[in-house]
C-alpha cells in the first residue's frame, strides 16, 4: 500500500492493489509518513472504503475530524446491527454513525438538547431498525461518561435504514420517511379512517415502498409490460386502483419522474390488502 495523503497522525489516504483508494486509521500511522512512500501496515487498525462514488479526499477529511475513540465506539456498536440487519454495514454507515455519536456527545457536554419530531414516523415505519437502534444506543451509553438521551435512538435508526440503500446520503432516507407519512395521510383521507401501520400488510406496503425508492433512484422501476395483469387488477380492485392513482400523483410529484404501469399495479395490490384489514377491524 502506498501513502497518497496524510490527514493527521492517525489517518492517511492510501492506494491498495485490490480496493483502490482507501482511508486507513491507526495510532501514529500518519506520523512522518510521506506521499509516495509505503504504508506501515503494522500500524493499520481500520480500513474505510469510500463507497457510492464518494470522493476519497472528502471522506478521509471526515474520518480525520472524528475522534478515533468515537470511530471505534461506532464500529463496535454496529456489531449489534450486523446481527439484526440483512445488509452488510458499509464504511459509509460506520463513519456516518461515528460522526453523529461524536456530535451528540459534544452536544450533551454543552447542555444542548435536541428534539427529534420523526419519532412517531420512525416507530411505525421502521420498528425493527428502531429496536436495533435502541440496543446500539444502550451499548454506546455503557461506554461514555454522560449517557445520551433515549431520543437519540431515532437518528440512529435512520442511519440503519440508510444502510440498506446504495447511498451514503441520509437525505434520501429523510425524504423517503416524509413521503411515507404523506402517503398514509392520503390513504386515511381517501377512506376517512386511520390505517394501522403495525399490520402485516402495512409492513409489506412499507417494504415495497422502500425498495421502490431504490429502484426509482437507480432508474430500475418495475416494467415487465404485464398489461393483462394490470388490467385484471384494475378491474378487480377499482376503488383501490383509484387510491393508488392518488399515491402515484404524490410519488411522481415528490420524485420528479413518472411511475411505470407495473409500479402502479403493485401499489393497487398493496392498497387493496390494507383496505381489507380495515374491513376486518
Amino acid at each position: 500500500m502506498e501513502v497518497l495523503r496524510v490527514f493527521n497522525n492517525n489517518v492517511v489516504l492510501a492506494r491498495t492493489p485490490d480496493k483502490g483508494e482507501v482511508i486507513l486509521t491507526g495510532r501514529g500511522l500518519g506520523f512522518q509518513a510521506k506521499p509516495g512512500k509505503p504504508v506501515d501496515e503494522s500500524k493499520v487498525i481500520r480500513v474505510f472504503v469510500p463507497e457510492d462514488g464518494r470522493d476519497a479526499d472528502n471522506f478521509g477529511a471526515l474520518v480525520a475530524a472524528i475522534p478515533p475513540e468515537h470511530l471505534l465506539l461506532a464500529d463496535e456498536a454496529l456489531q449489534i446491527a450486523r446481527k439484526d440487519l440483512p445488509n452488510t454495514i458499509s464504511s459509509t454507515t460506520v463513519v456516518g454513525l461515528a460522526d453523529h455519536i461524536s456530535f451528540a456527545i459534544k452536544r450533551i457536554r454543552q447542555g444542548i438538547d435536541l428534539e427529534y419530531p420523526l419519532r412517531g414516523e420512525v416507530s411505525h415505519l421502521y420498528p425493527e431498525e428502531l429496536k436495533t437502534a435502541q440496543r446500539v444506543l444502550d451499548f454506546v451509553n455503557t461506554r461514555i461518561e454522560q449517557a445520551l438521551p433515549e431520543a437519540e435512538a431515532v437518528p440512529i435508526a435512520l442511519h440503519l435504514v440508510n444502510a440498506g440503500f446504495a447511498t451514503g446520503d441520509l437525505s434520501l432516507t429523510y425524504q423517503m420517511t416524509g413521503v411515507f407519512t404523506q402517503l398514509f395521510e392520503v390513504l386515511e383521507q381517501a377512506y376517512e379512517r386511520p390505517f394501522d401501520r403495525d399490520t402485516v400488510n402495512a409492513a409489506r406496503f412499507i417494504t415495497h415502498l422502500r425498495y421502490f425508492f431504490v429502484r426509482a433512484q437507480t432508474g430500475q422501476q418495475l416494467n415487465d409490460g404485464a398489461t393483462a395483469l394490470s388490467k385484471a387488477i384494475r378491474e378487480s380492485y377499482p376503488e383501490a386502483h383509484g387510491t393508488a392513482l392518488k399515491l402515484q400523483a404524490v410519488l411522481e410529484l415528490r420524485l420528479g419522474e413518472p411511475l411505470t404501469e407495473d409500479e402502479v399495479t403493485y401499489l393497487t395490490l398493496h392498497v387493496a390488502r390494507m383496505v381489507e384489514d380495515l374491513r376486518l377491524q
